[in-house]
């Protein structure tokens, strides 16, 4: 019964903030309940790690280009990739509350990266934000903004 009610208020949290930093048991495992507790809540989960992803905001945001590896003598082409975000908003089901792009290996990013993810969804409110910024104990949460360190 207690998971349904920390997994109601996580919900709700991403609701109010639009971004959570979370932090994780290393074993891993529970991350998968508080999923399913926001798709239950009416919202599409896109997990993606956070390594390689170049760009944030070209990425998520706009038309990007992506070569492919060098394997010998052949002519290298770029191939356009439609932006994240846009094209997985065009095919969220019509009842969706939203999108929730989930990072996984979030301690990777930059300061600045975690401002850019801080306020996207203020230019989009259909995107929540959840970006897996470290390990601990239990499963633990709070706005992505408090994961920042502070400036003295």
């Amino acid at each position: 019964m207690a998971l349904i009610v920390i997994g109601n208020k996580f919900v709700k949290d991403l609701e109010s903030s639009g971004t959570l930093g979370v932090y994780v048991p290393l074993e891993g495992g529970s991350e998968g309940r508080y999923q399913r507790r926001l798709r239950m809540a009416g919202y599409t989960v896109v997990h993606m790690t956070a390594r390689g992803l170049g760009d944030l905001s070209s990425y998520l945001t706009n038309v990007h280009g992506v070569r492919p590896a060098h394997l010998g003598k052949k002519d290298i082409h770029t191939f356009f990739i439609p932006p994240i975000l846009a094209s997985n908003l065009e095919q969220l089901p019509a009842k969706s509350k939203g999108l929730v792009l989930w990072l996984i290996e979030g301690h990777i990013l930059s300061n600045q990266e975690i401002e850019f993810l801080v306020n996207l969804p203020k230019s989009q409110p259909r995107v929540k934000i959840v970006v897996e910024r470290g390990g601990d104990r239990t499963f633990a949460w709070k706005p992505l903004q408090q994961t920042l360190p502070t400036a003295s």
